[in-house]
C-alpha cells in the first residue's frame, strides 16, 4: 500500500486495523496482495471454497482497474468480486457451467461477458434478452456488451474464461461519513 494517503492509513490505524507493509512487492497490486494473504490465512478451507468481495477496485486509474482484473485471473479457483457504485465483475472460470442467481432488485439489468486474454470459440447462455449459442467472442470481434438480464437465472458455457459484469442499481440509501 505505498501509494495510500497518509490521512486515509491513519483512519485505519486509529480504529485498529492491522496494517502490513508489503511496499517492497512491486510485482503484484495492492489487491493481488490482499488476496494472497487471505488465502494462505485460511489454511484449513480449500481455495475454491472461499468468496472475496472486493471493493473500491473498480472506478479509478483504468491502468489499476486492468491489475485488479488481472488479479481475478491470477486465482480462477477463488470466487473473487469486484464492486463499485455501478457494477460487480467477476471471473468465470472456463472449467465449469455457471449459474448466475439474479437479485433483480439489486442487479441489472445491464450485463455482459467478456473473453480477455483468450478468445472464446464456443459460448452459450441462457438467461440474456440475447443469448449466445455456440457463439465465438474475441477481441477484435463480438464481445456480449450491454446485454440485457431476462430471467432471475442465467446459466454460461465457455470454452474460455470469460469476466461477467452486471449494472448495480442505486438504493438511494445515504452513505454516512465516519472520521476519527
Amino acid at each position: 500500500m505505498d501509494s495510500i494517503r497518509r490521512d486515509v492509513l491513519d483512519f485505519y490505524v486509529y480504529w485498529g486495523t492491522k496494517v502490513i507493509d508489503e511496499s517492497h512487492d512491486q510485482d503484484t497490486t495492492d489487491l493481488d496482495k490482499c488476496i494472497s494473504y487471505i488465502r494462505h490465512s485460511t489454511l484449513n478451507q480449500e481455495s475454491s471454497r472461499l468468496q472475496i468481495l472486493a471493493t473500491g477496485a473498480l472506478g479509478g486509474r483504468f491502468d489499476h482497474e486492468a491489475g485488479n482484473l488481472n488479479v481475478l485471473y491470477r486465482y480462477p479457483d477463488t470466487r473473487i468480486v469486484l464492486l463499485s457504485d455501478d457494477c460487480l465483475i467477476q471471473l468465470l472460470p472456463k472449467t465449469h457451467r455457471h449459474e448466475i442467481h439474479i437479485h433483480s432488485s439489486l442487479q441489472g439489468p445491464h450485463c455482459g461477458l467478456i473473453p480477455i486474454g483468450t478468445p472464446s470459440a464456443n459460448t452459450t447462455t441462457s438467461g440474456l434478452k440475447w443469448d449466445l449459442s455456440n457463439t465465438e467472442m474475441r477481441f477484435g470481434g463480438l464481445i456480449s456488451t450491454s446485454n440485457l438480464v431476462k430471467e432471475e437465472i442465467i446459466t454460461v458455457e465457455s470454452d474460455s474464461d470469460l469476466l461477467w459484469t452486471i449494472s448495480i442499481k442505486k438504493t438511494g440509501l445515504p452513505v454516512q461519513d465516519h472520521k476519527p
